[in-house]
């Protein structure tokens, strides 16, 4: 196929009438626009321009291949200045993917301000509890736990550290006691959780410098936090949750804090995205909003 560049370099002398002209604007030495010119006749095998010391016009084939090239060169043109417009504005697709807690608790403040700041930026937000390859998903972004990071990964924190609480019903307690220590947990109907993956969640406790984790059995399984928030209410059972979707029912006595001695340390959920020499801006828009709400926290 014929270069690009040869067909634009020849609507450019056949427009301006003048190899001298076509050169400068193209900032090229006419020599080699004119060197240029015959390859592309000699290879179309056809004379595009007539040419003598004072003039270059176009041939009856020249006029007509320009009357095709000009208007398809202009679309070409606009759409790369497009592109170029993209490099600045923020616009386009942009697919996260986080577990549902994470987007609760960390992600929804931020929606309706990053939605005003970036209208033209289509924003789709996927919830997924499991763990899966966001590359290879289609996404351009994820968010999880720092110890469940790739490798190959840059990662950010996003939001403040997740502490995780046991919580059960004065009722519950009245009716059962309260558990001093992880041990007597086996006692208890906990309300366990269930990762889409089908293991139940282990919960996670540190004691004098010494991180553990305890299997725990209950009448009840559930794969939302909502719901084991709703059953622990209700006198169903000790809750292992995160302290910010019951700490309102804490302060207003609806519900207890237990074992709080034997508390892991928070946990932080970081953003993270492969490395890309050319990042798309709606995702850096993305990443540069998820450091300034930090940063205000």
């Amino acid at each position: 196929m014929t270069d690009l560049h040869e067909l634009d370099a020849f609507a450019a002398v056949a427009r301006l009438r003048s190899f001298r002209k076509a050169a400068v604007e193209r900032g090229v030495s006419a020599s080699a626009l004119s060197h240029s010119l015959r390859a592309l006749e000699e290879r179309l095998g056809v004379r595009l321009l007539n040419r003598t010391t004072r003039s270059v016009t176009p041939t009856e084939a020249g006029a007509r291949l320009l009357e095709r090239l000009a208007p398809a060169i202009g679309q070409i043109a606009d759409a790369l200045a497009e592109l170029d417009q993209l490099q600045d504005v923020p616009a386009g697709a942009l697919r996260i993917n986080l577990p549902r807690p994470a987007a609760r608790l960390v992600l929804a403040p931020m929606l309706g301000r990053f939605a005003a700041a970036f209208p033209r930026v289509q924003l789709e937000i996927v919830t997924d509890d499991g763990l899966l390859d966001i590359v290879g998903a289609g996404f351009d972004a994820g968010v999880r736990f720092g110890e469940r990071l790739a490798a190959d990964m840059i990662a950010l924190p996003f939001g403040p550290p997740q502490r995780f609480v046991v919580a059960a019903a004065p009722a519950y307690l009245a009716a059962h006691g309260a558990p001093a220590t992880p041990r007597d947990l086996e006692r208890h109907s906990c309300i366990g959780r269930r990762f889409p993956s089908g293991s139940r969640y282990a919960w996670e406790f540190a004691h004098e410098g010494r991180s553990f984790s305890v299997a725990v059995n209950g009448a009840l399984l559930v794969d939302d936090d909502a719901l084991m928030v709703r059953a622990a209410l209700d006198g169903a059972g000790l809750a292992y949750v995160y302290h910010a979707d019951v700490a309102e029912h804490l302060a207003a006595g609806r519900l207890q804090l237990l074992l709080a001695d034997y508390a892991e340390a928070p946990s932080q959920y970081f953003l993270y995205y492969p490395s890309r020499r050319q990042m798309p801006p709606a995702l850096r828009a993305f990443i540069d909003a998820v450091r300034t709400w930090r940063l205000s926290r």
